[in-house]
């Protein structure tokens, strides 16, 4: 691989891992402590992560506990997840908040699917707003005369593959991940 696609290669891939995370973070019907990444709590005046002011267990395929380390934090914690769109509601039991994961109905798998093909769709054009970049930039260094006209030629075809490969691994995760939610 051209050390020139390189850079643009990796910013691709770290797009493709944003898209990889999002689709963790959406429950597919089983608990998943992903779900819980990007709901933050406010500890002392600073937005934290669920996953570092307590402890997040699973005691069965349907619940998640959370065990924070500070028990102040019981309310907040509870308040954060009721206010998400997780669509669950916490139940405290003054220890700990458990998440019981209700079976997914066939409307709500539906929408979850929806969410997942935008995941991707957004995935997909963010990698091409890479691509579009990486044409730019190759075609100002063959004005400079820093590249020739076959160089650019190769650079754009290169570019083009791996952009084609990027797109091709989010549309596999992408129906991974519609066929783990449509799965009863």
């Amino acid at each position: 691989m051209l050390e020139v696609n390189q850079e643009f290669d990796a910013r691709m891939q770290k797009t493709v891992d944003v898209v990889a995370s999002d689709f963790a973070a959406v429950r597919a019907g089983r608990a998943n402590a992903a779900v819980l990444d990007k709901i933050t709590v406010d500890y002392y005046g600073v937005p934290s992560p669920i996953q570092q002011v307590g402890s997040i267990s699973s005691p069965d395929p349907r619940t998640l506990t959370i065990q924070p380390w500070d028990m102040s934090l019981l309310k907040a914690i509870e308040k954060a997840i009721s206010s998400s769109d997780l669509g669950i509601n916490p139940q405290n039991d003054g220890k700990v908040i458990r998440l019981a994961f209700p079976q997914l109905t066939e409307e709500r798998r539906k929408e979850l699917t929806k969410q997942v093909k935008k995941y991707g769709e957004n995935g997909k054009v963010a990698i091409r707003n890479i691509r579009r970049d990486a044409m730019e930039k190759f075609k100002a260094m063959e004005k400079r005369s820093e590249i020739t006209e076959d160089d650019l030629k190769d650079y754009e075809k290169e570019l083009q593959d791996i952009t084609e490969r990027r797109c091709k691994q989010i549309d596999e995760m992408t129906e991974k991940k519609e066929a783990e939610l449509l799965a009863i």
